[in-house]
């Protein structure tokens, strides 16, 4: 939880006939110490926080999909803590998870606790973390779009097999895996190729427990060529909870992603 050994995030380039994104927004554990310091939980309740909140070995599972697809796809991975800023907000008033701080920019933490201090400058994290990761990811979009046409952005998470306290829709199904969609960016096809791969690990749901996907800005709701679809998988399927080691079904749902990315670079 110092400071960050490497950039704030990373694009890992894939093949260059491929149009698929893999994105990794909540994978990383990091807080740098200039960060750090307006977290008010100490040492020990951080470590639980990062537990409950990151979706932990998500880019491995990414990483090891990348290398079965035969087409490789791109990876774009947050290598910062989603309690730095969380890339997957809304920076303004559309974000409704402000209503239990956890916009953009955290304020308190997934059981309802204080996690900044009341005069810690949100606006200043923006700056220097939202924004510049939302314009790389929106660059990465837009240079698939100009080398083959389109762009498909897989988004990579996962989620306690409990409900947490901050959780707005948490009496909803918990499935193995939640698919999430968007009405514009979500076409039928690769909701339905999706459920098809990750059946063999147990039922699939739509937009439940969590909904949507992640689009940049720049072409939400606007670009049609830009595909989307959020993976959430249950965190008992590969790991122990919270934040403990992966486990064997690690690689099964590599394998599935794999399958999802291969479909997709072969249209």
């Amino acid at each position: 939880m110092g400071e960050a050994p490497h950039a704030p995030f990373e694009l890992i380039a894939g093949a260059p006939a491929s149009p698929v994104i893999l994105h990794v927004p909540h994978s990383a554990r990091t807080v740098p110490a200039d960060v750090r310091r307006s977290i008010v939980l100490d040492d020990a309740a951080l470590g639980l926080e990062l537990d409950h909140i990151t979706d932990a070995h998500t880019a491995e599972i990414a990483a090891a999909a990348a290398t079965m697809a035969p087409l490789t796809p791109w990876q774009f991975v947050n290598r910062l803590s989603r309690l730095v800023v969380d890339p997957e907000r809304f920076p303004d008033e559309r974000e409704e998870m402000r209503s239990v701080g956890m916009g953009a920019v955290y304020t308190h933490t997934t059981h309802r606790e204080r996690l900044r201090a009341p005069d810690s400058d949100e606006l200043l994290l923006i700056e220097a973390y939202f924004h510049p990761y939302a314009a790389a990811m929106t660059q990465a979009v837009d240079d698939r779009l100009a080398a083959t046409g389109r762009a498909v952005v897989i988004d990579v998470h996962s989620y306690p097999t409990e409900p947490l306290p901050y959780e707005l829709h948490g009496e909803g199904l918990r499935p193995p895996v939640c698919l999430g969609t968007d009405t514009v960016h979500t076409p039928a096809r690769l909701l339905t190729r999706a459920q098809e791969v990750f059946a063999p690990l147990g039922t699939t749901a739509v937009d439940t427990p969590f909904a949507g996907t992640y689009v940049p800005l720049k072409h939400y709701g606007k670009d049609r060529r830009v595909s989307a679809l959020m993976i959430e998988i249950r965190r008992d399927l590969y790991m122990t909870e919270p934040g403990g080691r992966p486990g064997p079904g690690l690689q099964p749902l590599a394998e599935a992603l794999a399958a999802l990315v291969r479909s997709e670079s072969a249209r």
